[in-house]
């Protein structure tokens, strides 16, 4: 009689488990059914607008469209896949060129503002500013006459500063002025006698030669 007695609580207890699951179960579907119900109650005035809007455009479209046409349009589009396909590849490779030439616009960017920083560090436009001013200067004191007699003699004077260029002019300047540049102590005398004595110096004859030269090209020019 017991073990009957305890059978049938298990039955019981096993019943009233299974209602319980049943009654979870239909709170869910329950759920699940007003949810549906209220997006279905949000969603057909959308719709109906929607399709309201819809009628009007084709309405002003009129006989220009009919459902032909648009079945025409799929099955081109159909037909042509592949096309669109490789159109959307290359669409893609130029969005990843785009931004390989992005990233690469930033580098040089980058590059040229450090490089700008750099000059202006170690002077260049300083140096540029004061050049310009130079170019200022000469266009305010020179004339077009002056400009076209510059390029007239440009010649001439090219050939004159690379002959003064030359090794054995530049020392001869350089010893020249270091001897204007050389002190004569305020002691010791210079007379007559003895610059006629520094006669007898080959050197100092050589370079009176070379004064005579120089005088008698002066002469040759001016005349």
């Amino acid at each position: 009689m017991a073990e009957d007695l305890a059978l049938l609580h298990q039955k019981v207890d096993l019943l009233t488990e299974q209602v319980a699951t049943l009654t979870a179960h239909a709170e869910v579907q329950q759920r699940r059914q007003r949810e549906f119900d209220e997006l279905k109650d949000d969603a057909i005035p959308i719709v109906n607008h929607m399709i309201k809007l819809s009628i009007d455009e084709l309405a002003d479209i009129g006989t220009e469209f009919e459902i032909e046409d648009l079945f025409f349009l799929l099955k081109r589009v159909i037909r042509n896949t592949h096309m669109l396909l490789a159109m959307f590849d290359r669409f893609e490779a130029l969005m990843g060129l785009a931004d390989e030439t992005e990233l690469l616009g930033k580098q040089v960017f980058n590059f040229t503002v450090e490089q700008l920083d750099k000059f202006e560090r170690e002077g260049y436009f300083d140096f540029a500013r004061e050049g310009w001013l130079i170019v200022e200067r000469i266009v305010t004191e020179f004339s077009e006459e002056d400009v076209r007699a510059l390029g007239d003699n440009v010649v001439t004077i090219l050939n004159t500063v690379r002959n003064m260029t030359q090794p054995e002019i530049m020392a001869l300047a350089n010893n020249a002025v270091g001897a204007i540049q050389e002190d004569i102590p305020e002691t010791e005398k210079v007379s007559t006698w003895a610059l006629l004595r520094q006669l007898s110096d080959p050197k100092v004859r050589r370079g009176m030669a070379r004064m005579m030269n120089i005088l008698k090209a002066l002469d040759e020019q001016a005349d």
